[in-house]
């Protein structure tokens, strides 16, 4: 069997044939098997959606129980046939419950990343390398200038600017499912353990975290606290939210924002962030190329990001490889999801 007769891009994601099943469709199916919780590969509406338990959680969180007619709890590691098909997820490393999916029939075996990230991150399992015939990647930071600093070196660089504004709270925009959650844990692996405020489209996830038992120290919601009183405080909340009014009632704000994109300055200045936190939940250059060599894969597939420069470097090393051009995923983890209209 070839490649192209397992694994098909359509417009409403990649679909397999002999399985009848979509891997992270993009608009409403049948039968969806999703990699992890983040809106743009996890939507509502499916007829029947297999992911880990926590990514089936996180989709009721966010969507309300009836987010899809049927759901099915896939186990890390343990094979799922589906129509002579075998599917089985495996850590990805992005977020809680962050799996890749890999794909096998008749001596075939192609493994659809999802998102993934190798910086160890104590909020989640650590991506595990799988050795296949075809890897499909992302893309995100797929370019030579993105290289990562460790995270803790970011955390660092946070604490001492609260150490010399104590005056000043410190407002830090982070996604709300995965990188506000690592950015606290990582917070307190150095040791702060002041309380951290947490805008409220945070506070759902985030207590769910903690029940998963992630490490997250005292938490205060924002809501019916006295923003005076936050000086030196760190508070969380999603990037949209710190161009709003409800950002400028804090006692004079340090601007921070949590992402690999803080990497390029200009994009820095563009949203107004006083502190750039270089924190990423997606690989970077290097760890892109590391895992593609990891894989053994002789053809690689790159569905989102930085495609063309990810696809030329596989095809300087000799790996045969070609952008799959797929729509509707965003270029860093994560946007607010849509609520669900009606029951579905």
């Amino acid at each position: 069997m070839r490649p192209t007769e397992l694994l098909i891009p359509t417009s409403a994601g990649l679909y397999c044939p002999p399985a009848d099943v979509f891997i992270d469709p993009v608009r409403p199916v049948a039968r969806a098997l999703i990699t992890h919780g983040h809106s743009d590969h996890a939507r509502a509406g499916h007829g029947a959606v297999l992911a880990t338990r926590e990514t089936l959680d996180m989709m009721a969180i966010r969507y309300g129980e009836g987010f899809t007619g049927d759901r099915q709890t896939a186990e890390l590691g343990m094979p799922i046939a589906i129509n002579g098909v075998r599917f089985s997820f495996h850590p990805a490393g992005h977020v809680l419950g962050s799996a890749q999916i890999a794909v096998e029939t008749k001596g075939l075996r192609i493994v659809a990343s999802g998102d993934y990230k190798r910086a160890l991150d104590p909020t989640c399992a650590p991506f595990e390398v799988l050795r296949c015939d075809v890897f499909i990647t992302e893309a995100t930071f797929g370019l030579p200038v993105f290289t990562h600093p460790g995270t803790g070196m970011e955390v660092e660089k946070l604490l001492r600017s609260i150490a010399l504004f104590p005056e000043r709270a410190h407002l830090v925009g982070a996604y709300s499912l995965g990188k506000a959650q690592r950015v606290i844990a990582e917070i307190r692996q150095v040791g702060y353990d002041e309380p951290i405020y947490l805008h409220g489209a945070m506070e759902k996830l985030t207590a769910y975290y903690a029940e998963q038992g992630a490490k997250l120290g005292i938490l205060k919601p924002v809501a019916g606290s006295d923003r005076q009183v936050m000086q030196g405080a760190i508070i969380l909340c999603p990037p949209s939210a710190m161009q709003d009014v409800w950002s400028r009632k804090f006692p004079d704000p340090v601007t921070c924002f949590a992402s690999g994109w803080m990497r390029i300055r200009a994009r820095a200045r563009q949203k107004g962030v006083e502190l750039p936190l270089i924190v990423s939940d997606h690989c970077d250059w290097p760890e892109l190329q590391q895992t593609i060599r990891e894989t053994g894969a002789s053809e690689i597939w790159v569905t989102h990001g930085q495609e063309d420069a990810l696809v030329h470097w596989c095809q300087s090393i000799g790996l045969a490889a070609r952008p799959l051009n797929m729509v509707g995923y965003s270029d860093d983890g994560d946007t607010e999801p849509e609520a669900p209209k009606g029951k579905l």
